[in-house]
């Protein structure tokens, strides 16, 4: 036994029951002292011993104070857990998920990670609640700006890239962060795309989609996971023991922290699940839920649901030693001080993760668009018109739920181009709010983009539109950004629109009639002086999209990943599924993005035809860059398998990777895929290879007319026998 075991062993016998429910209870400290709307003094739980943990303690001061009164004015001196929302950054704020996915690029996504982590310890922050590994292909829903898109195996790669990012090489280091896995699960398929609402998923998209990047994150070493507001067929989550209980700590073998969220315990009750906070909190220990965030239910309730036998002391005991044995692992019993905030303000420091910034913002743009070779910006551009409400809007460039990042730093499109062309004139009208009526000032948009040689319509949502409690039913531009935008258009002026958003949006329209189109995202501090890189060609756009845009709302979910059905489109048969009204094919593909150069792939080769279920199969294609610019380009790997015993996708992707080539250059792109890595979950939801032809497809995006194709032949059936019922955890 290990001396922190031994540690947590004898905190446990000295605990009253008082004490150990505080270790699972995580109060919101937002303030941190009593006034209007706090109904207690949270420095005063802290000497009690009945706060373990804290939420949103954001001063340096308050968090030093706190973490003092809890080492040494509390009978036993446990430290606290200092929790915060540090998703895309801390006080630098970073691309949203939404965006920085679209660099495909892991080790761009540890370092980001990194460099969030190493600025919130230093001021004392010791857990945050990220990275969301909710698979989103509902773009109405707003929480889809937090998600890395609609695959399951790129958030898989976000999963671990995170973790390994937020927690360094092991939680002991001071400048680790524990991450938080986010949202167990399925918390992306709300019904109709709207927040809070239920979640009634097929067990095979649970197993196959939702569950796999949470799997990554616990094999990555995730200290904590979070359960979802919403339920699973039925089931709230926090209080579903079959994914938490059988899955999670079961057959993954996680035993680190299970938080709730924000108030979720006591929300048992709305779900009608739960009669009172007694019988919440007790569905949710017997869960498995360890910190009880925000919701009063296991501060009040346990002791009424251990009274009446509804509750158990051993679960109470199970779930303290986890939190004590967190603490332990993050070194709190030896250092609970609050950091050193100088550290990450040093000069150079700052300026590196500015560069960091500025670098994840260029590559988390993706052009969609490029007619007549409007971009890059040319010499010929002597007067520049940027119009439209997020011309200048600053604070709108962080994206929701930005941490502590200071709006008053972030760039503007505005300065970002004014900045990196000092020559040329430019003219910046609004026009118009991002969600107003008011379209006084369309007249004045209009005659900047008249008066110019190019026009740049700076379009899409503000920040307030996206993140938690932000659903839309409509996916067009808010307000009246589309009689702005068909005002300007109807000039004919080159036309380069820049979408900021934190979801696809449905603007078939306006990608038909720019010349350019970039979708932007919430690219952080940096999101003018990396916008302005892309525009002038100092730096070549290189990111695609990892998540399909519908044409209309009336498609949505449109990913890539769909099954072929028995009548799959046919444009020669009314009888097979199509709209009456609308093309079935997204508006911009999965992958999709362009360069300012031109990447041409030959065909794949495989170095065997025939493959056994021990047996790798490498898979190569080469890549030429044709064009007058060195780039990089993103080749995915797919396969279909095309008659198996239950229908599969038309494509599954199961690898991606990068290529930097200098003009003129060629290179090799390599894969390599397992036997297991073509298998799929059979009838029974058993893990099955079968004899017989699986396609392999290469390519740019998930366009199967442009992939590149070969077939592999499996040599022999493989069944596993093992019994996974109930795996998903469906009642």
């Amino acid at each position: 036994m290990t001396a922190e075991q031994q540690r947590v062993d004898a905190l446990l016998r000295a605990m009253t029951l008082e004490e150990k429910i505080g270790q699972l209870i995580m109060p919101d400290a937002g303030g941190l002292t009593t006034g209007p709307g706090k109904p207690f003094d949270i420095r005063a739980l802290v000497v009690a011993g009945r706060a373990g943990s804290l939420l949103n303690v954001t001063e340096f001061e308050d968090i030093r104070e706190v973490q003092r009164l809890a080492v040494h004015g509390t009978r036993l001196g446990i430290p606290l857990l200092l929790g915060l929302d540090v998703l895309h950054g801390h006080r630098t704020i970073f691309p949203v998920p939404f965006a920085e996915a679209a660099a495909f690029d892991p080790d761009l996504w540890r370092r980001t990670a990194r460099a969030a982590a190493e600025e919130a310890t230093a001021e004392g922050i010791n857990l945050t609640f990220a990275p969301m590994l909710d698979i989103a292909r509902d773009p109405r829903w707003g929480r889809i700006a937090e998600s890395p898109g609609e695959d399951p195996l790129v958030a898989r790669r976000w999963a671990e890239a995170k973790v390994r990012g937020f927690q360094h090489r092991s939680l002991a280091l001071p400048c680790a962060l524990a991450a938080t896995a986010k949202h167990f699960a399925g918390y992306g398929a709300v019904a109709a795309g709207r927040e809070y609402a239920p979640v009634d998923l097929s067990e095979r998209l649970v197993r196959e989609v939702y569950l796999p990047p949470f799997e990554a994150a616990v094999q990555a070493g995730v200290a904590a996971v979070m359960t979802a507001f919403t339920d699973l067929a039925g089931v709230p989550m926090t209080a579903n023991a079959a994914v938490l209980r059988d899955v999670l700590r079961g057959r993954w073998g996680f035993d680190g922290v299970v938080v709730s969220d924000y108030g979720a315990i006591a929300e048992l009750i709305h779900h009608g699940v739960a009669e009172d906070l007694a019988g919440a909190a007790a569905l949710a220990l017997r869960a498995g839920v360890d910190i009880d965030m925000a919701s009063d239910a296991y501060a009040t309730g346990l002791p009424v649901a251990l009274e009446h036998g509804t509750a158990r002391m051993e679960d109470v005991d199970a779930a303290v030693r986890r939190v004590l044995s967190l603490k332990a692992a993050l070194g709190l019993f030896k250092v609970a001080g609050a950091g050193d905030p100088r550290t990450p303000s040093r000069p150079h420091r700052v300026r590196l993760r500015r560069e960091l910034a500025r670098e994840a913002a260029q590559r988390s743009i993706v052009l969609l668009k490029n007619e007549r070779a409007v971009l890059p910006l040319g010499s010929g551009v002597k007067r520049l018109a940027l119009v439209g409400p997020l011309v200048d809007a600053r604070a709108d460039m962080l994206g929701p739920w930005s941490a502590l990042g200071e709006p008053d730093r972030a760039v503007t499109y505005l300065e970002g181009l004014a900045e990196a062309l000092p020559e040329v004139r430019i003219s910046a009208v609004r026009g118009i709010g991002t969600q107003g009526g008011d379209g006084a000032g369309i007249r004045e948009a209009v005659a900047a983009a008249a008066a110019a040689d190019a026009v740049v319509l700076c379009l899409g949502e503000d920040r307030s539109m996206s993140g938690e409690a932000a659903s839309r039913a409509s996916l067009d531009l808010p307000g009246l950004q589309r009689d702005l935008a068909e005002a300007v258009l109807e000039l004919g002026r080159p036309a380069i629109v820049v979408l900021t958003s934190g979801r696809p949006l449905a603007v078939e329209w306006l990608a038909e009639r720019a010349d350019a189109f970039l979708a932007a995202g919430f690219l952080g501090h940096e999101a003018g002086r990396a916008m302005a890189d892309v525009l002038t060609g100092r730096s070549n756009p290189s990111g695609r999209l990892p998540v399909s845009w519908p044409r209309a709302v009336g498609q949505v979910p449109v990913p890539y990943s769909q099954r072929p059905g028995g009548r799959p489109f046919d444009p020669d048969n009314v009888f097979t599924s199509r709209y009456l009204d609308l093309s079935n094919e997204p508006l911009f593909r999965f992958g999709e993005g362009l360069s300012y150069t031109t990447f041409v792939l030959e065909e794949a080769r495989a170095d065997r035809s025939k493959l056994g279920s021990s047996d790798r199969l490498l898979v190569q294609v080469d890549v030429r860059n044709e064009g007058p610019r060195d780039g990089e380009e993103t080749v995915f790997l797919f396969i279909h398998d095309p008659v198996a015993s239950v229908s599969r996708p038309v494509l599954e992707l199961k690898d991606f990777a990068r290529i930097v080539l200098a003009a003129g250059g060629r290179g090799t792109v390599s894969f390599t895929l397992a036997g297991s890595d073509l298998s799929y979950l059979d009838a029974g939801l058993h893990p099955r290879l079968d004899a017989g032809l699986v396609e392999i497809l290469v390519g740019t995006s998930a366009d199967r007319k442009r992939l590149h194709r070969l077939q592999v032949e499996i040599c022999a059936e493989i069944r596993s026998e093992r019994d996974h019922e109930g795996a998903a955890g469906h009642p």
